[in-house]
């Protein structure tokens, strides 16, 4: 998924991006609400993660302004104030789920997959096509049987791919959705991560190069 963690205390925001990712997930940061709304305005983020008290623009009008978008991200609050009271008025103004401060990381993890689930199409806990079977929540690929290791970057074009079910998928999709805004868009990094993908799955190859639409599985 790509998601957008705000959060102003730097650190804090460093941990959840760095385990985020761990998860196979594109993550970007921003410190503010001004620099999230611009953010949110340019790129098309699955989970929003929301710091509720934010310097400048408040994560209240921030939730408001993601809330008025009907096809906009999901977001989880976040915030040091853990009442019932401030959990319903989070909720109220559109979060999807609520989070106090401090939290485990691992229930973070699994409450931005929750969501990130309802996010998108329903799709099989389990993917699988041609033979490959992936396993998004132990992260784990097999090919007839076969474990197959995949890196993150591989295993996340891979579930794209057969989230897809057999339609192609364009490099600017999988760019958008497994690496982050500093990734170079003229790099070649969706082509390496398809020609190691190939590699590692072995043949016959399954995956198919539609020039000029995107690749997809057989």
């Amino acid at each position: 998924m790509r998601i957008l963690v705000v959060e102003d205390e730097r650190l804090l925001a460093d941990a959840v991006a760095d385990w985020l990712r761990a998860d196979a997930h594109a993550v970007d940061v921003v410190d503010d609400g001004a620099a999230a709304l611009e953010r949110l305005g340019v790129n098309d983020y699955d989970v929003v993660v929301l710091d509720r008290d934010l310097p400048g623009v408040h994560g209240d009008r921030v939730c408001a302004e993601i809330n008025a978008d009907v096809m906009g991200p999901r977001v989880l609050m976040l915030t040091a104030a853990a009442g019932v009271e401030d959990r319903v008025s989070g909720l109220s103004l559109g979060a999807d789920d609520y989070l106090p401060k401090p939290f485990a990381f691992a229930e973070l993890s699994a409450r931005v997959t929750a969501l990130g689930r309802r996010s998108r199409p329903a799709v099989p806990p389990v993917l699988e096509r041609s033979g490959i079977r992936l396993d998004p929540y132990r992260r784990e690929v097999y090919r007839d049987g076969r474990y197959v290791p995949l890196s993150r970057k591989e295993f996340g074009v891979l579930t794209e791919l057969l989230r897809a079910d057999g339609a192609p998928v364009s490099a600017e999709h999988l760019m958008e959705k497994v690496w982050d805004e500093h990734a170079d868009p003229f790099s070649q990094a969706v082509r390496m991560a398809i020609l190691k993908l190939r590699r590692k799955l072995g043949a016959p190859d399954l995956i198919v190069t539609d020039n000029g639409v995107g690749y997809r599985i057989r």
